[in-house]
């Protein structure tokens, strides 16, 4: 299982699912059992759970991911995200991902730390190629 691959996969997978508020595609990207923590201090919840919540209230969103720093089964992603919620209001985000990858390459293990701002913040050097 090649890190940087399975973590490139994960990217793409997200910059369609996110977008589109698809939580069958994002489920796609991981293990069962994976240990999934969307935030250091948010509960453990699993994938889909996750994802239908995060979507519940999204009435558009973009977002970038960059190049994965990868070593053995384990890389790291930055991501930033414009999200228009239902009531249009505007929030960025910008976080990495922590991965962990089975040999298949779906995700085994994700923790996120991330930021949020209100309105829209361009942020050129986060989440870059």
């Amino acid at each position: 299982m090649d890190a940087e691959a399975a973590a490139r996969r994960w990217a793409a997978g997200w910059e369609r699912a996110w977008p589109a508020a698809d939580v069958s595609e994002l489920a796609g990207l991981y293990a069962d059992g994976v240990l999934f923590l969307s935030h250091p201090f948010r509960p453990l919840q699993p994938v889909r759970e996750y994802a239908a919540w995060a979507f519940a209230d999204q009435a558009a969103a973009e977002c970038r991911f960059g190049a994965p720093v990868a070593a053995g089964s384990r890389a790291a992603v930055d991501w930033w995200a414009v999200v228009t919620a239902r009531d249009g209001t505007v929030e960025t985000l910008a976080g990495t991902s922590l991965l962990r990858f089975a040999p298949d390459g779906r995700v085994v293990e994700q923790r996120d730390v991330w930021a949020a701002e209100p309105g829209r913040h361009e942020l050129p050097a986060w989440a870059t190629a």
